[in-house]
């Protein structure tokens, strides 16, 4: 399945789930795209990206590491679907707009947490979140910057500010 229609499915159960074990199962699957995505781009993206790329898997880890999703019975890792990556900069749009997503779904769970521990989990996985977006938003600027040095007779070809990442299209769910 391509990265698109991942990231649609991701915000549409994210956006469905109610349950905080639901929703940090959710973020989790979420976190396992970013780093399948990310590992994508390291290996095969444009050379400018391999970098941040490599961050963003390394990172988007980090947040699965922290979140413990078996407690939801989650079986299947949507990730394992990945088979493309298709346009580079629609797919960094769509996964910032995740990742932020994710990131106000754990301040949530965090507010509701009666658990210390869990508490600080949602905070450690908050971070990660923040951090891979802005492995995303650099990775927005790089290829903007791509396309306006790619672009010749003087005028700039951009896709748009790259700082606009929660215009991502609301998930149809």
């Amino acid at each position: 399945m391509d990265a698109m229609r991942l990231i649609e499915a991701s915000r549409c159960a994210l956006a469905r789930s109610q349950e905080s074990a639901a929703i940090v199962a959710e973020v989790w699957q979420s976190q396992a795209l970013a780093q399948a995505i990310g590992s994508r781009l390291a290996v095969a993206g444009p050379p400018e990206l391999r970098g941040e790329a490599l961050g963003l898997s390394e990172l988007s880890g980090r947040g699965c590491a922290v979140l413990d999703p078996r407690q939801s019975g989650t079986q299947e890792i949507r990730a394992a679907g990945l088979t493309e990556i298709g346009d580079a900069h629609d797919t960094l749009l769509g996964l910032g707009a995740l990742l932020g997503e994710v990131g106000i779904a754990l301040v949530t769970v965090a507010m509701g947490a009666e658990d210390e521990g869990v508490y600080w989990q949602c905070m450690e996985a908050i971070d990660a979140a923040d951090e891979s977006r802005d492995r995303v938003l650099e990775m927005l600027r790089r290829l903007a910057a791509r396309e306006r040095n790619a672009v010749s007779g003087g005028g700039a070809l951009d896709r748009g500010t790259c700082d606009r990442v929660s215009e991502g299209k609301s998930p149809s769910c």
